[in-house]
Parts: structure tokens; C-alpha cells; sequence
């Protein structure tokens, strides 16, 4: 029996055709229409059908980077399945370089979201109903905030056997197990039956290299483990991740200027000096220490901090965590000849 096409917005694609479809959304003040725009690869096989999305916080460029170059990749040809890319979903907080919706509400706490609710609850409302649940799986990109930056680590609901599967295969450095939060993305996909891989990585407004092409190399293997894509051209990973069942952020004791002496991807022991904060005068210096061993998984870039900011994002490791995982992946990915040096920012 023929594969039957992909219908999507009145829009029928068929197999072995790449379309991109423009769900309205809105218009902004001066009449400008705003889309929901979604690039669909149809398969000229059956297969799985996934999502990958990136911006559902307006700032997180690093994820519209990694979606850039998935769609540049030769697999992309043989693909099993269906593929649906978003390279933006909150087109108006990337427009205003903004993680937020112009009032200020975080799409990724309007889900499911309403069709004549606030802008927000319109937005989740058409991105989960028209591309979310109609997806066997799913990835959304993200990173962290602005004057922070992520070690590349894989989010994994607790006890959800199906994306900790995924989360191995994708191979990023870390494996955090991350609560589900009342309207997010993650969660309601989850309720509705489609399980959604979180991948952080780098900081907001900014292009990270290693956390890019961990990005792209990482969904290109969970596309492989689900059959979507054949092996040829894709390496495993070569470290097992380290899991991560907690993590905790260390705070600044005090107001000043912050120097660090450790960066994300580094292991610590209790007690070891992370970071160290200074009055203007240095007259007062107070140290930061690690209260407990585990990974670094993020950190603060502002230099300038009060009482109380977070500083180190640290992770509790699992028993058997490998020294050499961090080390490992990074090399891998600078000798992968999938990524071309021209196409580095």
C-alpha cells in the first residue's frame, strides 16, 4: 500500500517531499502577520513521527543554530517517518531578542493553552494541536538565560523509561532527572501521550560551538535509534552520560565582584573553592565552596553579583560516573566530519 501524504494546516505533503507550512498566529501592532512556520519532511517510508522545536523561549537562539544545521544534514535524504521542524515558536520574544511574550508571560508555562485565551495560551494552543500531538516524540531546544550559560545535558522526566532511553542515545555530557512543571511544554505533551526530550545547552542571546554541534549530532542520533535514520554518517556516542538524579544551585555568600576558578563540565569535591567574591576595595574576600561532590552543569557569566544570585549549578553523580566523560564528547565532536568548518559562526 502507497505511503499516504502528511496533512498538516489544509496542507497535504506528500512522501518524499519537504514542505514549509505558515500557521497564523497573530499580527503584531502595524499589521504585520505573525506564523507558527513548520518545515515538514515526509518520508518516503513509514516511520516514527517527531518533533523538534527551538525558541519557545524567544532568546534561546543557540536552538534555532542547531535546527539550522539538522536541516542541512545529508541523513535528512533517507529519512523513515515523518520530521516537523520549528525553528522559532515565540517569534515575538525572538524578535525582541526577549525570552518572554509581550506581556511578559513564559510561553512554556501556557500549555495546553486556549484558542481565544491570552497570546500566550493561543500560541501553545496551535503549536501543541497542530504539531506537538501529532508526534510520536519529540525534542525542544533550549538553553539558559541571559549572563548564564549550560553544560550540553539532556532533561528526563522521573521514571519515564522512553526518553531516558532517547536521552542515552542523544549523548549529550549529562542526564538530569527534571520534575514535570504545571504548564509546560514538557508536561502536557507528556499527558497527552508524547514523550518530549529536553536538551539544554549554552547561554541566551549567544552561539556556543560545542553545545551546537552536540545538539545536531545528538538528534541525529535518537533519529537513528528510532529507526528513522540509517546508521551511516552517525557515530555513537563514545562516553556513557553522566545521570544525574538531583542538582542543587550554589548561591553567592555575599555582593561583589565574582572571579571563577571552575567552569561547567568539571568535577568537585566538597570543599573544593569554586568561586571567589570581593568588595570593590578587595578589602573582604569571601570564597564559595562546593558543599557536597558532583559536575558542574552551569554557571553565572556576570562578573558583577548580589547576595543570594546563583552562581554554579552543581549535580549530584551517579556512583559509576565516568571521569572522562566531558573530555571524551568534546573530542568527538571537533574530529566529526559531519560538521564542515564553514559552517562555524
Amino acid at each position: 500500500m502507497p505511503r499516504q501524504p502528511f496533512d498538516i494546516a489544509e496542507q497535504s505533503i506528500k512522501p518524499g517531499t519537504v514542505e514549509t507550512v505558515h500557521l497564523p498566529v497573530s499580527a503584531l501592532p502595524d499589521h504585520t502577520p505573525v506564523t507558527l512556520s513548520v518545515q515538514v519532511h515526509h518520508g518516503r517510508r513509514d516511520g516514527p513521527v517527531m518533533f523538534v522545536s527551538a525558541a519557545v523561549h524567544g532568546d534561546e537562539v543557540i536552538g534555532v543554530e542547531i535546527v539550522r544545521r539538522l536541516l542541512r544534514a545529508p541523513q535528512l535524504r533517507t529519512l523513515r517517518g515523518t520530521l516537523l521542524v520549528v525553528p522559532v515558536v515565540n517569534s515575538f520574544g525572538f524578535l525582541n531578542r526577549s525570552r518572554y511574550l509581550p506581556d511578559r508571560r513564559d510561553l512554556n508555562r501556557c500549555f495546553p493553552g486556549h484558542r481565544s485565551g491570552s497570546l500566550g495560551a493561543r500560541l501553545a494552543h496551535i503549536f501543541l494541536n497542530e504539531v506537538v500531538l501529532r508526534c510520536d516524540v519529540g525534542i525542544d531546544l533550549h538553553s539558559a538565560a541571559i549572563h548564564r550559560t549550560n553544560l550540553p545535558q539532556i532533561r528526563v522526566s522521573p521514571g519515564d523509561s522512553q526518553t531516558r532511553g532517547m536521552a542515552v542515545a542523544f549523548g549529550a555530557p549529562v542526564v538530569l532527572s527534571s520534575p514535570l512543571r504545571d504548564g509546560s511544554l514538557r508536561a502536557e505533551a507528556a499527558a497527552r501521550g508524547t514523550p518530549v526530550l529536553l536538551y539544554e545547552a549554552g547561554e541566551g542571546l549567544r552561539f556556543d560551538e560545542m553545545a551546537v554541534r552536540a545538539g545536531v549530532a545528538g538528534i541525529l542520533r535518537v533519529m537513528r535509534s528510532l529507526s528513522m535514520l540509517a546508521g551511516k554518517g552517525i557515530a555513537p556516542a563514545k562516553a556513557q552520560p553522566h545521570v544525574c538524579k538531583s542538582s542543587t544551585w550554589l548561591r553567592a555568600p555575599a555582593g561583589g565582584l565574582l572571579r571563577t576558578f571552575r567552569a561547567e563540565g568539571e568535577r568537585v569535591e566538597a570543599g573544593d573553592v569554586l568561586a571567589t567574591v570581593s568588595d570593590p576595595f578587595g578589602g573582604v574576600e569571601t570564597d564559595l565552596e562546593a558543599p557536597a561532590p558532583g559536575i558542574l552543569i552551569g554557571r553565572a557569566i556576570l562578573p558583577v553579583v548580589n547576595e543570594g544570585d546563583a552562581v554554579f549549578h552543581l549535580a549530584a553523580l551517579s556512583p559509576r560516573a565516568a571521569d572522562d566523560t566531558v573530555e571524551d564528547l568534546a573530542t568527538q565532536l571537533e574530529r566529526d566530519p559531519l560538521f564542515d568548518e564553514d559552517e562555524i559562526i
